[in-house]
């Protein structure tokens, strides 16, 4: 509890009067799984602290933002050291140079990349050169695949707006919205000549986790290749968690634009968006592509972000993924003890939960999860003292912080958790 005694009942109650909700992003309110939520004053590791002073086990993890633990030292010294020097200057810096260097040599499809503060920055702009390098108005994306707020792709988005039975936002008009072409996840589209780009997640980690079916992004890469459209890859959640190249290494497909966040910034509002260099040279002052940023490229996000990348070597990479296996096996075994039909689909170092029969291919089947289920089962771990997302459709990003004895923790909770769940049926 705070010095003064508050309660997350009492900060909820004065964040409702004074921020839309209560709180600054929608699944953050807890509506798809009731209650009030937990506010955070502090982290440490593969855990956090809410004003009341309970302990939680985070599988959260600022959704896949923080991939080394929170408050790693080596990323808290590098923040300190940065704001000790100035937090922003509106001028060029030699951190956004080394930033870029790492994501460029860790990605071989990014020659070029530019520095943006958010992953819906990130995806805007790279739909914008994509749209001035080819000269044409279509951009197709996939339902459920969620690409940030930005107007133009903020439909049939899943995450939040999933929870909240959203389809599109108010706000955004037909117009905003009329060189957008929605598909079904998983199925190669046929494209023409009006097409400016595909934008995919190359494993879909915001309708739940549906990982890409076999030839999916391959079809993809062929498709575009044969209209001249540009294939753009939202790596914001798989870029440098997923493998140290991001889901491209992973699959061996090489997209023409890459938009990335999260990792990159250790924590730290960031976002960035890169590749080929001769598309990325659009972009102004070399081409006619506008695109700015007074914060880009800032000093305490890259900081963290370099200190970040040069924690995640193969050995990182090999002992997260080994951490998720695990963590999927705990929670496949706690719910088939329970005698629950869950999914546990999992992709590298990203663990999703489907409450079905069948694993989700697609939004629609993403869509059948038994949200009622999740929430009470979201319920009875936080009991347990383990957060999750509340929201059904989220992942879960163990990381280097969740060793053995978090895990063991965590399977513990999971197991009463699931048997809760099913004394409820």
């Amino acid at each position: 509890m705070t010095a003064d005694g508050t309660t997350n009942d009492e900060l909820f109650e004065r964040g409702q009067r004074v921020i839309p909700g209560g709180v600054n992003s929608p699944v953050r309110a807890f509506r798809s799984v009731g209650g009030v939520p937990y506010f955070v004053v502090s982290g440490r590791g593969a855990t956090v602290t809410d004003v009341e002073g309970t302990t939680f086990f985070d599988l959260v993890q600022s959704y896949g933002a923080v991939v080394a633990g929170h408050a790693h030292p080596r990323v808290v010294e590098a923040v300190r050291s940065a704001a000790a020097e100035g937090t922003s200057f509106g001028a060029p810096t030699p951190r956004e140079v080394q930033l870029a260097e790492a994501i460029c040599e860790r990605v071989p499809s990014v020659e070029k990349v530019r520095m943006v503060s958010s992953g819906t920055e990130a995806t805007m702009s790279a739909i914008r050169v994509a749209r001035g390098a080819t000269g044409r108005p279509k951009v197709l994306k996939f339902a459920g695949n969620y690409h940030g707020h930005s107007d133009g792709l903020l439909v049939s988005g899943g995450t939040a707006m999933a929870s909240l039975g959203l389809p599109a936002s108010a706000g955004v008009t037909e117009n905003a919205v009329a060189d957008t072409v929605v598909a079904p996840y998983n199925v190669v589209p046929v494209l023409d000549d009006s097409y400016a780009a595909v934008i995919v997640e190359p494993c879909a980690a915001n309708m739940g986790l549906v990982p890409p079916a076999e030839g999916f992004l391959e079809g993809l890469r062929a498709e575009c290749d044969r209209v001249g459209a540009l294939l753009v890859f939202d790596e914001v959640i798989t870029g440098f968690r997923v493998a140290r190249g991001g889901a491209q290494q992973r699959t061996g497909v090489r997209p023409d634009l890459s938009a990335f966040g999260k990792v990159i910034g250790g924590g730290l509002p960031v976002g960035a968006f890169g590749g080929r260099a001769d598309v990325m040279d659009e972009l102004a002052p070399l081409g006619p592509v506008y695109q700015a940023g007074t914060l880009s490229g800032n000093p305490l996000a890259t900081a963290a972000g370099l200190a970040v990348l040069d924690l995640l070597d193969d050995d990182a990479y090999a002992l997260m993924e080994s951490r998720a296996e695990c963590l999927a096996g705990a929670f496949a075994r706690a719910f088939a003890d329970a005698g629950i039909a869950v999914q546990v689909p999992r992709f590298g170092t990203l663990v999703g939960l489907f409450f079905g029969d069948v694993a989700p291919h697609d939004y629609t089947s993403a869509c059948t999860t038994d949200e009622a289920r999740y929430a009470t089962f979201f319920h009875a771990l936080l009991d347990r003292r383990v957060a999750i997302a509340p929201g059904a459709y989220e992942a879960m990003f163990p990381g280097l912080a969740h060793d053995d004895e978090v895990l063991a923790a965590i399977a513990e909770a999971a197991h009463g958790a699931a048997a809760d769940l099913a004394a409820t049926a």
